[in-house]
């Protein structure tokens, strides 16, 4: 069980959405793992980490800042509050949206105790003047906070006990080379595989006294994305159509038969992706068409295709970005158990799959 952040976004609305709900966070507070030990997959990230904080331990001191990227849903949150317990130190939590101007990151770090964990949720949406104090507080444990303005402002050193900064992202990308070099420790956050979601559900359905088999646990599996947050999700849903349709035990055709009633095919595909899939395969013949005129076949925003829709298609091989337009892949014409037109059954159409 290893969430992370939430976000305003249309992907929170979605069964198969990656960002935390409110009834995601109340859900997860129950069930996150209180330390590595206890932390499912990240095999290295895990191995990485837990020789950090043993070495920083063993010396005295405050462990190394961190920095986790990757997904929504993934663990960055759960890991940084493994990392506070591990340390037996108090952690603070915010965001970067939620630090606007140097002033606001200054009141939280001076507010700082020894050893605190500070995990900033976000960290690529800080502002640039909180971002450039954090330079210095990161680095030397010392902030200049300015008083007065104009001329006669003055800058006031204002010394930080230790403290560990836990920075998570998902765009890493977006990180300034400066900030990310201040960095004692990076790690990147990778999708889960079956297996390791299936241990996920498992010790999530122990933990919520819901009966479920082998089965029944791959099965849920194959439909969470690669992403302990949905998989917990899906297992939420299964439960409450199991007690309402059946025994309350989950066995396969239970989950089959649950998520199909949420409209979760057995790739993960919802119907938001099923309908982008369907308009590019059905209306525009396979692609390439572009992302405006794809958005309005589908009834949605630009935005909500791009930043919801496509990444997951894109990362199961269904559908291809290229400079035409948007592609679909022969898997999509399968998935959909639908018949390519001849040009691309002949491989006619692999130009169009890499923009030539």
């Amino acid at each position: 069980m290893n969430w992370d952040d939430t976000a305003d976004t249309p992907a929170a609305e979605r069964l198969v959405g990656a960002s935390a709900d409110r009834e995601d966070q109340a859900v997860e507070a129950a069930l996150r793992p209180k330390d590595l030990g206890e932390f499912i997959g990240q095999e290295k990230v895990r191995e990485q980490l837990d020789l950090v904080l043993r070495a920083a331990r063993a010396r005295g001191a405050t462990a190394d800042h961190v920095l986790l990227s990757g997904a929504p849903g993934l663990g960055k949150t759960t890991l940084s509050m493994i990392i506070a317990a591990e340390m037996n130190a108090p952690i603070r939590i915010t965001s970067g949206p939620a630090i606007q101007h140097a002033g606001d990151l200054a009141a939280i770090l001076s507010s700082l105790q020894e050893g605190e964990v500070l995990f900033l949720d976000e960290i690529h949406r800080m502002s640039r003047p909180a971002e450039e104090m954090l330079y210095m507080a990161m680095e030397d444990f010392r902030v200049d906070v300015i008083v007065g303005k104009g001329p006669g402002a003055t800058a006031i050193p204002l010394e930080l006990p230790p403290f560990t900064l836990v920075g998570a992202t998902t765009r890493a990308g977006l990180l300034p080379p400066p900030l990310r070099d201040r960095f004692g420790f990076t790690a990147h956050m990778e999708f889960y595989e079956p297996a390791e979601l299936e241990r996920v559900i498992h010790r999530s359905a122990s933990l919520l006294d819901v009966e479920i088999d082998a089965d029944g646990a791959a099965e849920i599996a194959g439909r969470s994305r690669g992403t302990p947050r949905i998989a917990n999700r899906l297992l939420r849903r299964v439960r409450d159509y199991a007690q309402v349709k059946a025994d309350g035990r989950i066995t396969r055709e239970i989950a089959s038969a649950a998520l199909a009633v949420y409209e979760v095919d057995a790739r993960g595909l919802d119907r938001l992706d099923r309908a982008v899939l369907q308009a590019l395969l059905k209306l525009f013949g396979g692609g390439p068409v572009g992302l405006s005129t794809l958005a309005v076949a589908v009834g949605e925003e630009r935005e909500t295709v791009e930043e919801v829709a496509e990444p997951f298609l894109v990362r199961e091989g269904l559908l291809a970005r290229t400079p035409r337009g948007r592609v679909a892949t022969p898997a999509a014409w399968a998935h959909l158990g639908l018949t390519p037109p001849r040009s691309q059954a002949a491989g006619n159409g692999q130009g169009d799959l890499f923009g030539a």
